[in-house]
């Protein structure tokens, strides 16, 4: 978990995770493995998106904003200090919800609900939905007795015990330990469950014992649900992302922010093993992203305002067989801490500072790549040794990433089949011979990619 001020507060972030009957694996069941995180989206416009984007699309998945009622407040992570489990926050109440989830499942996309169950507010007043609160003392649902005895703000991550039990950033912890929070707990997930939910982003899962969190998953009424939890990777931390694997996917943080110190310091060329070749989590149990919510405001990663560098990564990690990948769909900041324009309300993309990655041309033609690839190992991979690369997927697809300062042009084999393919990177179309060579020239930060059941564009 990132250390953030209560100005960079408490939106942890995981990527989307799934928990098979048999055990946990990255992808998602069926074949559509992506996830359009639709940050601070109301659910009116989330519905809207699933019909006329996501679905056409190809993205398997929807991820919206925290649910809950949380405290009053214009900024972004107000969403994150729920006061109350009622469908009830900025972002739209349960009608909305439930009509969110059922028109996205009516265009094939199932949704993930972000959910904050590590802690309740810092503060009192009155939620989102008129619910009277003070720290520690939420009328209905939990008092004093429910929350860690430590009072104190986490201070020290080499210790197992202030890291799960003491308070992120001055926010009343829950005591997942307890009978009654877990069963609580439970009965927020499953009341979600019931609207039609899918899956769950876990927030702040690294301030959890594992253990509680896999009770709590046991008292669903799906236990097999589609589980991400957000445990951030600290070298020589005492929690580890590790222990969190028998629950369900993890996100994979070194992922993100190794795309952002190659794409921007080093060479392309160094990607050949990326995944557990550096040392990551097993790709069945990774969640990867090229940014998040929270990592796109700290720095740490790659954002939209690198422009080309940004959208070559997305394209990368849609390309690149390992976990199961989140792409981030924000809005434009300067101040960190600003919320949603509009309140959330998306009239239509690229207006009112909404940044809609998820739509951009260049990285919404990755999402059917994928699909189209999904099994398929990585073949004829070359590089230039520097910031220019290519690979296939087997015989179902190839990628060419040119990330040099000027135009190159060359040859490339593949192992497609003969024919003419589309390039969905910009809609141009080009020939594969009947030696599986493909012939391109590819302009500066730019990419090609072509797969078998696309040719013409």
């Amino acid at each position: 978990m990132a250390r953030r001020t209560l100005s960079g507060v408490v939106a942890l972030a995981a990527a989307s995770v799934v928990m098979a009957p048999t055990g946990a694996q990255a992808s998602p069941p069926g074949s559509k493995d992506v996830t359009a995180v639709l940050f601070e989206w109301n659910f009116a416009s989330v519905a809207r998106e699933c019909t006329t984007t996501l679905g056409p699309a190809g993205y398997g998945y929807v991820q919206v904003s925290p649910p809950a009622e949380h405290i009053q407040g214009a900024q972004w992570w107000t969403s994150y200090q729920p006061v109350s489990y009622r469908i009830a926050g900025r972002l739209g109440d349960r009608a909305a919800f439930k009509n969110m989830v059922d028109t996205c499942h009516a265009a094939g996309v199932k949704v993930v609900a972000d959910t904050v169950i590590n802690h309740m507010s810092a503060g009192n007043g009155t939620g989102t939905g008129g619910s009277s609160y003070t720290k520690y003392n939420y009328p209905g649902l939990y008092s004093s007795y429910d929350f860690d005895n430590c009072t104190s703000q986490i201070s020290n991550y080499g210790d197992r015990g202030n890291v799960q039990n003491c308070e992120l950033v001055g926010l009343a912890d829950l005591d997942t330990g307890e009978e009654y929070v877990r069963r609580t707990i439970a009965g927020y997930m499953n009341d979600l469950l019931s609207l039609g939910v899918d899956g769950f982003r876990v927030d702040a899962a690294k301030h959890m014992p594992a253990a509680d969190l896999a009770n709590i998953k046991s008292r669903l009424t799906n236990p097999s649900a589609y589980w991400k939890q957000e445990v951030i990777y600290g070298a020589g931390e005492a929690v580890q992302p590790t222990e969190y694997t028998g629950n369900g996917d993890v996100q994979e943080f070194r992922y993100a922010y190794d795309l952002k110190r190659v794409f921007t310091n080093e060479k392309l060329a160094y990607l050949k093993n990326y995944g557990e070749g550096w040392g990551y989590l097993n790709s069945s149990v990774s969640g990867v992203f090229v940014d998040n919510h929270d990592t796109e405001r700290n720095g740490s990663t790659l954002n939209y305002k690198d422009g080309a560098t940004y959208t070559l990564a997305n394209v990368f990690m849609l390309a690149w067989p390992y976990g199961a990948p989140d792409v981030n769909s924000g809005y434009e900041f300067s101040d960190h801490d600003a919320g949603p324009p509009n309140g959330g309300r998306v009239d239509a993309c690229w207006q009112s500072g909404w940044k809609c990655q998820h739509a951009w041309p260049e990285i919404k033609s990755m999402v059917a790549f994928r699909n189209a690839t999904r099994g398929q190992a990585v073949t004829n991979w070359w590089d230039n040794g520097n910031d220019a690369i290519a690979f296939g997927r087997g015989g179902k697809g190839f990628v060419a990433v040119n990330h040099e300062p000027s135009s190159l042009s060359r040859t490339y084999q593949t192992s497609l089949p003969a024919g003419t393919y589309c390039n969905v990177q910009n809609n141009t179309t080009v020939t594969v011979n009947g030696s599986g060579q493909l012939t391109a020239t590819l302009g500066s930060h730019t990419a090609l990619a072509v797969y078998a059941g696309k040719s013409s564009c």
